[in-house]
């Protein structure tokens, strides 16, 4: 389901969330089921309880999952993804753009790459 490269610079949890946003968001997990039980994943992935909890934490702050006291953590339905994320991501989307542009990437080659028409020139 996951896996961990211990050489990536990022957090073990941020990876164990990224992992799980890039599941949920590709369908394989579907929305409203059942993630891994924190204690289960721990195992699996041979990680601390408290780092798979901080992950789940996130996903939801994100609106990637919520969770019912004493049943679990869920999927999220796509319409609960908050605008909050949106807004994040286009935020993020916007000075990729502006730092590209600096680079000399015209706007139309930027815009081509990213309806996926064409390679940007």
């Amino acid at each position: 389901m996951l896996s961990l490269n211990y050489r990536d610079g990022r957090p073990i949890y941020e990876q164990v969330r990224d992992g799980l946003r890039r599941l949920i968001i590709t369908g394989a997990i579907p929305p409203g089921d059942k993630l891994p039980s924190v204690r289960g994943m721990a195992g699996q992935l041979a990680i601390n309880p408290n780092t798979i909890q901080r992950a789940y934490e996130a996903l939801e702050q994100e609106g990637y999952a919520y969770s019912v006291p004493g049943k679990g953590s869920f999927a999220a339905l796509p319409q609960d993804v908050t605008d909050k994320r949106r807004e994040e991501l286009l935020s993020k989307l916007d000075a990729i753009v502006q730092e590209l542009v600096y680079l000399g990437m015209s706007r139309q080659d930027v815009a081509r790459r990213c309806t996926g028409s064409a390679e940007p020139s």
